[in-house]
């Protein structure tokens, strides 16, 4: 994918770490120019108290052969991100890819607790961080878009909108927002059509997210040790598969045939041909339906 990306601007919205990271770095060894927004700095952290900075995301979609440009924005913060925009359009004049990964609610969503117990603050919070994020950025970046055909929008979410329609996702706040942000896509779809645009959901598997490698006391390069403590760890996935998938959707020229579609890395790799970095293709959702949910034991053969 080197360089298919070259003179393409883009936004990851949310890309400190996680699968927002992986996305950037992945633009970027495609030869894209990639602003990257986040709210921990050398010199401050989010609420999340996580090391990772957005100063380091641009460094490494810079190594990875793009060039990465670093923004402290707060998403919920309309000024904050109309100021952004501004400034993409004063120094690039266009934007061609939108990725929307705001999320930060990890720690703030109970695994148990029922609508009624769970901390309403937090719950509506989670919403915010969710929903909210997304809406003001699209809200401000869209206009700068459309002035040029064949602008791509991806909102990222956890779950494909046929398996969020289908299973209650942990618990009320989650459920909602990673089922709206299905929709959102949908939604800015209808309008974004008769712009040459096109506008997906996108989501990972089970991803190897740096907080998901802390908790089960593994690093990259040694996760499988964690399969002793959860066997279906077997189907997860790094980063740097969901980011391939936003390349090659960013460089299908036919990439208006997914317009308004809810996709996952496992389902893309399928059909672009591209590899998580072990050169495997997890399909992680059809490996959720038939063993995970059906109750089989682990078993990635076939899936990956």
């Amino acid at each position: 994918m080197s360089d298919t990306l070259k003179g393409k601007i883009a936004l990851v919205a949310g890309a400190t770490r996680g699968a927002g990271r992986g996305i950037a770095a992945a633009l970027g060894a495609a030869g894209a120019t990639v602003y990257v927004t986040g709210r921990s700095t050398r010199q401050q952290r989010s609420e999340l108290d996580r090391p990772e900075t957005i100063e380091e995301t641009a460094e490494l979609v810079t190594a990875a052969g793009g060039q990465g440009i670093a923004a402290v924005v707060d998403h919920l913060e309309p000024e904050q991100v109309r100021a952004l925009v501004q400034r993409i359009d004063r120094e690039q004049g266009r934007l061609d890819v939108l990725v929307n990964d705001i999320w930060g609610g990890e720690r703030m969503f109970s695994w148990d607790q029922k609508l009624w117990e769970h901390s309403l603050d937090k719950g509506l919070r989670i919403l915010r961080l969710a929903i909210d994020t997304h809406i003001v950025t699209s809200h401000y970046a869209l206009p700068l878009m459309i002035r040029e055909p064949g602008g791509l929008v991806v909102e990222m979410t956890d779950g494909t909108a046929d398996y969020n329609a289908a299973h209650y996702r942990i618990s009320f706040f989650y459920d909602l927002a990673k089922t709206s942000v299905n929709r959102m896509a949908f939604a800015q779809a209808q309008e974004l059509a008769s712009h040459g645009m096109t506008a997906v959901s996108l989501t990972p598997g089970w991803l190897r997210s740096e907080m998901m490698l802390d908790a089960f006391g593994v690093t990259e390069a040694n996760w499988r040790d964690a399969l002793d403590r959860q066997p279906h760890f077997a189907i997860s996935e790094s980063p740097t598969y969901v980011g391939r998938a936003v390349v090659a959707l960013a460089a299908d020229p036919e990439a208006g045939r997914w317009n308004g579609r809810s996709l996952s890395s496992g389902q893309l790799a399928q059909i672009y041909g591209f590899t998580d970095v072990d050169g495997s293709r997890p399909d992680a959702w059809r490996y959720m339906v038939e063993v995970q949910d059906a109750g089989k034991p682990a078993d990635a053969t076939g899936y990956r």
